[in-house]
């Protein structure tokens, strides 16, 4: 269909469909999926020039000077809908709280949102800057070609836009904006107040969130909190998740000679620190999957209710297994669903001498070892480093927090460092919660099926502190893509999910609380 076209035709249907909604009562009908959907259509076209600007600020946690400009940005969207807007100080980077007030309304519901995107390689994109969003499309050969901008005036929901944060999470920010607009052209509010937390250190585990929350506590008082973050189920059908695993990190760091050896001169003589620290993260774990650390899994228990929670997730084990191209699987529950249920412990990257083109005939000074733990509610996150810790211990090495000096090297066989750090806890909030009914009914609403409901997502956001902290419970509402390449080169947000994702929260804000 032409765009002109579908414009007309989009603006015909909007007007037959949503002549019953002018009215801001709340006994107003309120807007079916078909008013939804149509509503969503137009405020997807007449967005995007919106999400292609927030996707060109650069947001790299790490620069102060991105931060700042997208705080800036944020600032100005939120206050011309209507939002007071006040920046929460804290160490490093702020938090922005934009707050609406909607006559009538006894309830507040707080939703949190991030800004800041994973740090950039230019160079394994393919296009000319992922600060520069590049609309795609699959060519004959079913690989992602570049297409013109404007063509996303007669998109098909299969296009994509490649950029840092389009999934993760600044699609997400556009879509919650275009769904404001489209309530507001249609004379149409919320009948509860509403606080939006915007975080801009996600990406860097949110170290200030914790204490900003605890100082804050008043101002960011609210009676539930939805996140609107992270992707749909592999169906992509409506989702909503309940909790997420909790994070944190570990540096393992084993010792060889004070500096790289020749290999000839000192192989089989200076112990090396690479093998050393493979057979240390070897006795870590079996032959399954399972981790061998003793007291790892205590408390863990998959009673016979959650069983059927997780057995209602509509995944497909075999087509996981091929999408990964994975031949086994780890032993650590029955699926993929139970898997998530348990605290897991994953070398997430190591270091040793030189590889490839560098690669020289050494023997390595130290190896070094980053492990994350995705932590569960059942699990005491000190608890499960001091074990690791006693673990490491437990196979000869004398443990440090420091980098060792020539007294420890010579006063011991083997000297580990060992350093952590506990970013937060997991979240889980039950589904016949209130948050949980009033979310259920709202999709149901706004697609005319049942979302797929998840107990607790395998990744980690930063919301504990909210739930602890603030008493109040938390919901997560997926709307991307799950094969949207976050934290990676190439991340990219389907059009259909965009869109979609406008009528998920569309049908939220309408929903009454």
């Amino acid at each position: 269909m032409k765009a002109s076209l579908r414009t007309l035709v989009s603006g015909l249907l909007l007007a037959t469909t949503l002549l019953s909604l002018e009215a801001k009562s709340v006994e107003a009908p309120l807007p079916d999926a078909h008013a939804l959907g149509v509503l969503a259509e137009q405020y997807a076209h007449s967005s995007f020039p919106l999400l292609r600007e927030i996707l060109s600020i650069p947001n790299d946690a790490n620069n102060p000077a991105d931060v700042e400009a997208n705080v800036v940005w944020t600032e100005s969207a939120f206050a011309k809908r209507g939002f007071d807007t006040q920046r929460i100080a804290t160490a490093e980077a702020p938090l922005l709280l934009a707050t609406r007030q909607h006559a009538g309304a006894d309830k507040t519901v707080l939703i949190y949102l991030q800004i800041d995107g994973q740090p950039v390689d230019p160079s394994r994109w393919f296009q000319a800057s992922p600060y520069t969003p590049a609309l795609k499309q699959r060519d004959a050969t079913g690989d992602w070609e570049q297409i013109p901008w404007s063509a996303i005036e007669d998109y098909d929901d299969e296009m994509r836009v490649f950029a840092r944060s389009a999934s993760d999470a600044k699609g997400p920010v556009a879509m919650f904006l275009a769904s404001l607009d489209a309530l507001a052209a249609q004379n149409l509010e919320p009948n509860f107040n509403i606080k939006v937390i915007m975080d801009y250190e996600e990406e860097l585990g949110s170290p200030n969130l914790p204490g900003a929350v605890t100082e804050n506590r008043e101002l960011l008082a609210a009676d539930m909190l939805i996140i609107f973050d992270g992707p749909r189920h592999i169906t992509n059908r409506p989702t909503l998740t309940f909790g997420a695993r909790g994070i944190a990190t570990i540096t393992l760091t084993t010792y060889g000679p004070v500096v790289p050896q020749h290999s000839g001169h000192f192989g089989n003589y200076a112990p090396n620190p690479a093998l050393r620290l493979a057979q240390l993260l070897a006795s870590m774990k079996d032959s399954d999957g399972r981790v061998t650390v003793p007291g790892f899994y205590d408390g863990i228990r998959i009673d016979d209710a959650t069983k059927e929670i997780l057995r209602a997730v509509p995944d497909n084990e075999e087509d996981i297994k091929d999408r990964l191209q994975l031949g086994s699987i780890d032993k650590v529950g029955k699926s993929y669903q139970e898997a998530i249920q348990y605290p897991s412990l994953n070398i997430r990257g190591m270091q040793s001498g030189w590889i490839d083109d560098k690669v020289r005939t050494i023997v390595p000074g130290w190896a070094r070892a980053e492990i994350d733990i995705r932590l569960v509610l059942e699990s005491d996150p000190e608890r499960l480093i001091n074990l690791v810790k006693q673990h490491v211990s437990a196979q000869g090495f004398y443990v440090t927090d420091q980098t060792p000096d020539k007294a420890m090297r010579m006063a011991h066989e083997k000297v580990a460092t060992f350093t952590y750090e506990n970013s937060y806890q997991s979240f889980r909030t039950d589904f016949d919660s209130d948050v949980g009914r009033w979310l259920r009914s709202a999709l149901q609403r706004a697609f005319e099926e049942d979302p797929i409901q998840i107990r607790m997502s395998g990744g980690s956001i930063p919301i504990s502190p909210f739930v602890n902290t603030l008493g109040i419970p938390a919901v997560t509402v997926p709307t991307v893509n799950r094969d949207n390449n976050q934290h990676s080169p190439n991340e990219n947000l389907r059009l259909g999910n965009y869109r979609d994702g406008i009528r998920t929260m569309l049908g939220i804000l309408t929903e009454p609380l």
